[in-house]
């Protein structure tokens, strides 16, 4: 028998006002972003700014739907987009944040299993990691490169391509 360990990395910041301007800004457009969230079910709006690499943003919004589960995650919306439209302006950093009026957030929104994959996937396509950003909208901000800091199990088959 072999023991493993993994190990994961990142930074925590207590206000906005800690980070760069660059990363200031993509936050409050993940914040702007959360303006066109389609939450009506949940009432849990989140939004997605993805920074590319020409300095273009991408906005994305949560967008659910009445027949469960055809709705899609706000960084699923952003990612898709830049695939769509700007796969060859590689992402820099996503920032993704979250709010309700249920209850109040006390730590950042981390992206579901299906999002980690696109993030993987994409970030394989561009041969380059993403920052990630997690924004509590007044509350914690965690900063990590490269999405096997979420996943480091990631599913991948060469023999697929």
């Amino acid at each position: 028998m072999t023991n493993h360990e993994i190990k994961i990395a990142f930074e925590e910041y207590t206000s906005l006002k800690e980070l760069n301007t660059t990363d200031q800004n993509l936050c409050l457009e993940a914040v702007n972003a959360m303006a066109n969230s389609h939450s009506p079910y949940s009432k849990f709006r989140v939004g997605a700014a993805l920074q590319l690499k020409s300095g273009k943003i991408i906005h994305g919004s949560n967008q659910e739907n009445v027949a469960y589960p055809s709705g899609l995650c706000a960084e699923r919306v952003a990612l898709f987009h830049w695939g769509a439209t700007y796969p060859n302006d590689p992402i820099e950093s996503i920032a993704i944040t979250a709010h309700t009026d249920g209850f109040e957030l006390l730590k950042p929104v981390t992206p579901c299993g299906s999002c980690l994959q696109v993030l993987a996937e994409y970030e394989r396509k561009q041969d380059k990691p993403i920052r990630v950003i997690l924004y509590c909208i007044d509350g914690l901000t965690w900063i990590t490169s490269g999405i096997e800091n979420f996943l480091p199990f990631l599913f991948f088959e060469d023999r697929l391509t």
